[in-house]
């Protein structure tokens, strides 16, 4: 390792021998004074030697490399941004051998007494999602990194694991609102397969010609439709028991068959329902505000 002046701010050059064996380099330009360049090069150090007197930012570049390959996209959309907006800014430079309890307490008051711009605070069910993330970082340094404790299970959970009761149409309020759906084929067959089969949004906006067998009358859901950072991405269903077979009934199989033939030029594999989780979710606000 080594700092140099380069003009009026200072470099900090780190090299080091990778998982492989093969000799590296990584350095940092801009720093103000040398003794921020030594700084950041015993942060890389310790990263180097996974040592948890590292800062809680650079424990979470390790938490990222270990478990990035292991987990979908779409759920690491989800945790890199609570990690980005409600913990890196909190915890970020304090050393992870270092944060307590207590400091977990008031992270918890300030997550807890939030308001966004209309004065609406966290649901109890986000502030647990929030904490039970905080825990599963500090979790992951206790069992791959020698932490000596989860100040976060210390503390234990704040929220609660699910929000009030779901409310579900009776089969007269269902078929009321397919009728107000019926001006827009693709809402309507959207809806019939959501609401007969149950199956998730995801698995319906991933569904395609292939996954019905209309001899046997039934649908295989085998993969999950996501919209992420502007891309389409297909993903396999959000737990493995969620890979089954549903059975259609009649009416339902004739009414599928009747939608893809009239999708032009459509493959066994291309997607049925070209639409987005906003656009059901408009749907649905439409169909259920509709007067008589």
């Amino acid at each position: 390792m080594a700092i140099y002046k380069d003009g009026d701010k200072w470099r900090a050059v780190y090299r080091f021998t990778d998982w492989t064996g093969e000799r590296k380099q990584t350095q940092k330009r801009g720093f103000k004074t040398k003794r921020e360049a030594q700084a950041w090069e015993r942060e890389q150090l310790n990263k180097a030697k996974a040592d948890i007197d590292m800062t809680f930012e650079s424990f979470i570049e390790l938490y990222r490399t270990d478990l990035g390959a292991r987990i979908k996209e779409n759920t690491w959309e989800t945790k890199d941004s609570i990690i980005d907006k409600k913990l890196i800014p909190y915890f970020g430079k304090k050393r992870m051998s270092e944060i307590q309890p207590k400091d977990v307490i008031c992270w918890q008051n300030e997550m807890i007494n939030h308001r966004d711009e209309n004065g609406e605070p966290f649901s109890p069910v986000y502030l647990k999602t929030l904490h039970n993330q905080l825990s599963a970082i500090f979790n992951h340094a206790v069992k791959f990194y020698e932490l000596s404790q989860n100040p976060a299970a210390k503390v234990g959970n704040m929220g609660k694991a699910k929000n009030k009761e779901k409310e579900f149409w009776t089969k007269e309020e269902y078929l009321k609102f397919a009728d107000e759906m019926m001006d827009k084929p693709i809402s309507f067959y959207a809806f019939e397969m959501l609401y007969w089969t149950g199956i998730r949004l995801g698995e319906l906006l991933a569904l395609t010609p292939g996954d019905f067998d209309f001899d046997k009358k039934t649908v295989s859901i085998t993969k999950s439709y996501q919209r992420l950072k502007g891309r389409d991405v297909i993903t396999t269903p959000k737990t493995e028991k969620s890979n089954r077979v549903i059975d259609l009934p009649d009416f339902l199989c004739e009414e599928i068959q009747e939608f893809i033939n009239s999708l032009y030029g459509i493959r066994a594999n291309d997607r049925l329902f070209m639409i987005t989780k906003s656009y059901l979710h408009h749907e649905m606000d439409r169909g259920s505000q509709a007067p008589g």
